[in-house]
């Protein structure tokens, strides 16, 4: 972006950039646009909304959740880029945009040592990316007695002040493709989201691990729990936590939620609706098991040097922690799990789905490498460990970078503002305002 509103480009945007981009556009369009904190984070790093638009509906899009998926805020930017520009469609007419730029703003800035790319080296951007442990992942809310962390504690309040028609999650997925994830039906979003996809040479996902058990009515899209729904996994931290979540929160108030991710690796493999062979979940599962006890070894010689408490162990414990029972959840000759529960059959597989499998088996001891390599190179952990820790992350990231393309980030940005758009206009004539919402540009 040049400050005249326009995208960044080939480039994810920072913290800083996103808020100066925001400001700048609000003072150019200051009779359509507004900025205002809404909150701060736990390092007292401000939560920036941009607000576009007039009218009796209010639309509020979230980004940055994940700290590790810069996407969302270059794509809340050019959203309001097009959506100031000037009159629009009758169908976005009445409508104010509420683009809340970043919720994570701390983890962001840790993702700084990749963020600006290059986009091809996955061995790079898993020794530099980071993302919270669970509990520190600011859309899921807390456990009963636990108080809210200060950015869900914002977000819920914005949700309860808007009663928005729509809340759009924008995440980026590291390697697969694109899919949707709705708390509520929203028909005929199907054939716009295969359309931009198309147009961007990005797939889409059609059995992704995230909802391998819920029901999809239309190509790439797929249909939440409801709020006292629980998932089938059953093995992992944030099991039920899309019920329990930022994305459920305002449900009572009639608001559809829309998470529409969008990936910077391509995979065409996660779009193959072909035969699938289960005995490869025996080698998926195998690979994990014999990973994750790999890191394991490796960080338990190290961990007497390293800082009894960091916001990069946390995460990394909690990987290796869960990573066998998620091995076991796949592995067909596992019938229980370590606490003598039946495990949930798995859904018919084809090779997109046993891709998505694969994919996000190896994304949790890439991870963890990453954040293990992170570990040793900013403190005085033995040269050995750390140079195979990044031998490990090259290996295993090696077979991925032979079959993976890396997806333009103005690609990603396009198709993800095009979708927030399609759900929004086949929502619209149905979407009745809330008469408590109000608007931020009439509240400044």
């Amino acid at each position: 972006m040049d400050g005249t509103g326009e995208t960044f480009g080939n480039v994810f945007g920072t913290v800083e950039e996103l808020g100066s981009r925001a400001r700048e556009l609000a003072l150019r369009r200051p009779d359509r646009c507004a900025v205002r904190q809404v909150g701060t984070s736990r390092l007292g790093a401000p939560l920036v909304l941009l607000t576009v638009g007039h009218g009796p509906r209010d639309v509020l899009v979230v980004a940055g959740a994940h700290a590790n998926e810069p996407v969302g805020g270059v794509t809340a930017l050019e959203l309001a880029r097009r959506l100031s520009a000037g009159p629009q469609p009758p169908e976005r007419a009445g409508a104010r945009w509420h683009f809340l730029l970043c919720l994570d703003p701390d983890g962001a800035r840790r993702n700084e040592g990749w963020l600006r790319g290059p986009y091809n080296d996955l061995a790079r951007y898993h020794r530099h990316s980071f993302r919270p442990h669970f509990a520190g992942q600011p859309e899921w809310l807390p456990a009963p007695g636990t108080p809210a962390l200060p950015e869900t504690r914002a977000l819920l309040d914005l949700l309860d002040e808007l009663r928005p028609v729509l809340q759009c999650s924008l995440h980026g997925v590291d390697i697969g493709g694109s899919w949707v994830q709705l708390t509520r039906e929203v028909p005929g979003l199907a054939g716009p989201l295969a359309a931009s996809a198309a147009a961007r040479g990005i797939p889409l996902e059609l059995g992704p691990f995230d909802a391998f058990y819920w029901p999809s009515r239309e190509r790439g899209v797929f249909l939440m729990p409801g709020p006292d729904g629980r998932e089938r996994h059953g093995v992992l931290p944030d099991d039920n936590a899309h019920s329990h979540s930022t994305w459920f929160h305002p449900h009572g108030h009639g608001t559809v939620t829309a998470v529409i991710e969008v990936p910077m690796w391509a995979d065409d493999r996660v779009a193959d609706e072909g035969t699938a062979y289960e005995r490869t979940l025996h080698g998926i599962s195998a690979r994990l098991r014999d990973q994750s006890a790999e890191l394991a070894a490796l960080l338990a010689s190290v961990r007497p040097v390293l800082p009894a408490r960091s916001p990069l162990l946390e995460p990394l414990d909690e990987y290796l922690t869960h990573a066998d029972g998620i091995a076991d959840l796949w592995d067909p000759d596992v019938a229980r799990d370590s606490r003598g529960r039946d495990l949930p059959p798995l859904p018919p597989l084809n090779t997109a789905r046993l891709a998505s499998l694969d994919i996000a088996g190896q994304r949790v001891t890439l991870r963890a490498a990453g954040l293990l390599c992170q570990l040793l190179d900013g403190g005085d952990g033995p040269g050995p460990a750390r140079d195979t820790v990044r031998r490990l992350v090259a290996d295993w990231c090696g077979p991925y970078a032979a079959r993976v393309r890396p997806v333009p980030v103005a690609a990603q940005v396009a198709h993800q503002a095009d979708t927030v758009l399609a759900v929004f206009d086949r929502l619209a004539p149905h979407a009745v305002p809330p008469p408590q919402a109000r608007s931020a540009i009439e509240d400044a």
